[in-house]
């Protein structure tokens, strides 16, 4: 009986642990708003034209993208 309650709160802990993880990256992709290319360029950003499915973005130094406007 000890066991099976040991593991309901292990499950619990996870799930609650992944819902954090889920939220926090929508958190992180609601702090970067869309910019424009001149913006882009003016923070070190480097513009890329998108291709079919996808329009311009801008990939920065530190790694993270944004859409262009």
């Amino acid at each position: 009986m000890r066991t099976r309650r040991l593991l309901g709160l292990a499950l619990a802990t996870a799930t609650l642990v992944g819902m954090s993880a889920v939220g926090t990256a929508t958190a992180q992709a609601a702090t970067h708003p869309s910019i424009s290319s001149d913006e882009c360029t003016a923070q070190g950003g480097t513009v890329n034209p998108g291709g079919p499915y996808s329009g311009p973005s801008c990939k920065f130094p530190d790694g993270h993208s944004e859409r262009i406007t």
